[in-house]
């Protein structure tokens, strides 16, 4: 079997796997590449067992090990024009283009393809791979995927690097993130009545001043972080709809999504209590107009932990050595990397690609970046054959 990076990319951006669809198709291909080197590797299912993400371990039954986390999934490429077969990895000077190429099936195949060196070596700690399923839609295997990795092996990993694309930059902060649906339940009428009945819409409305407002309170408390951009927490509405019938007719339903990106000092759930302390409280007033006024809030996914790794830990020093790169970043998009925080590894994101070549058409990885995620793996290799 062909190891050479390329050739792994080539086989992984062929597997057109979006977010919320099965995975079934691209984990044949990671299970049969790992069953020709004969490593062994353990599934964890989704309920339909449709999906699975994917982990294995190379090396020792011993503490002190690292985890490799990429996803196996990508964004659509409907309504994108595309120069290429987005399904096809085409070389052009000296870029690779194909969907996922960065984002982030590169960081996959530079481990993959290190899977012979990793045999070979020595290790005196383990190395494990952890590739998830929709991560682009929420993230939503994460949390599932750390906390098996716990409960499969007797030993416990002490390390984990995430592979998003950063240039190669180590990352110590993210973002989290979580999406909220909010439907209102009014009463409709004649338009000249609304001072009578209780308008969805207009209701609605209110709801999402008071999430902008919300959000311009805790800047000005000062929860600002200066490594992110923007470095506070943001609140925004992006989708309204199903609401109204006419001009003059009291719209009697509306919905909006919602979503909260917060900086690691602050919390989502926090934010939501606020918020559904504040519907209440319109609720009980505008239901002595209209009783049957509702207001109901429900999580569109699971929230997305933020990462905030202290610059004291080893695996910061560490992930310098290994990327060649002394600078540290925060990002403000959603990852995994909080999920494996919160289950107990120390983690860092860091990985071939530029996040601006990210859910584009045309997306494309440098192969110099290629190379220089091939060879930090190779870094880890040599660290963990380290006594």
């Amino acid at each position: 079997m062909n190891t050479d990076v390329q050739a792994v990319l080539s086989k992984l951006v062929s597997y057109p796997v979006l977010g919320g669809e099965s995975n079934l198709t691209i984990l044949s291909y990671i299970k049969s590449y790992l069953e020709h080197f004969n490593v062994s590797y353990h599934l964890v299912e989704n309920k339909a067992e449709k999906k699975a993400s994917i982990h294995c371990r190379i090396g020792p039954a011993v503490d002190g090990g690292i985890i490799l986390s990429g996803h196996t999934d990508v964004v659509p490429v409907e309504g994108q024009i595309w120069n290429t077969d987005p399904f096809v990895l085409t070389e052009k000077g000296d870029k690779l283009f194909s969907r996922g190429s960065c984002d982030m099936k590169g960081f996959n195949a530079c481990c993959m393809s290190a899977l012979p060196e990793m045999l070979a070596a020595e290790l005196k700690k383990p190395i494990y791979f952890a590739f998830s399923y929709d991560e682009e839609v929420g993230c939503l295997a994460s949390e599932a995927l750390a906390a098996d990795i716990l409960n499969t092996y007797e030993e416990k990993p002490k390390y984990c690097l995430v592979g998003e694309p950063t240039m190669m930059q180590p990352v110590t902060g993210q973002k989290g993130i979580a999406i909220f649906v909010t439907k209102l339940n009014g009463s409709a009428g004649h338009s000249s009545r609304i001072k009578q009945e209780v308008s969805a819409l207009h209701e609605g409305a209110k709801l999402i001043v008071w999430l902008e407002s919300k959000m311009d309170t805790l800047i000005a408390a000062g929860k600002i972080d200066d490594r992110f951009i923007p470095p506070h927490s943001s609140i925004h509405c992006g989708v309204s709809q199903k609401s109204g019938a006419a001009a003059n007719i009291i719209s009697d339903y509306f919905e909006f999504y919602w979503d909260v990106r917060v900086i690691p000092q602050d919390d989502v759930e926090e934010i939501k209590a606020d918020f559904d302390a504040f519907c209440r409280s319109q609720e009980s007033e505008l239901r002595k107009r209209f009783p049957d006024f509702k207001i109901e809030t429900e999580a569109w996914h699971p929230p997305v932990s933020p990462l905030d790794t202290p610059e004291d830990l080893s695996i910061v020093g560490l992930i310098k050595e290994w990327s060649g790169n002394d600078q540290l970043d925060a990002v403000s998009y959603a990852a995994e990397a909080g999920f494996f925080s919160a289950a107990g590894f120390e983690t860092v994101i860091c990985g071939p690609g530029d996040i601006d070549q990210a859910h584009r058409a045309n997306e494309f990885i440098a192969i110099d970046q290629l190379n220089q995620g091939r060879n930090m793996i190779l870094k880890v290799i040599e660290y963990c054959s380290q006594e």
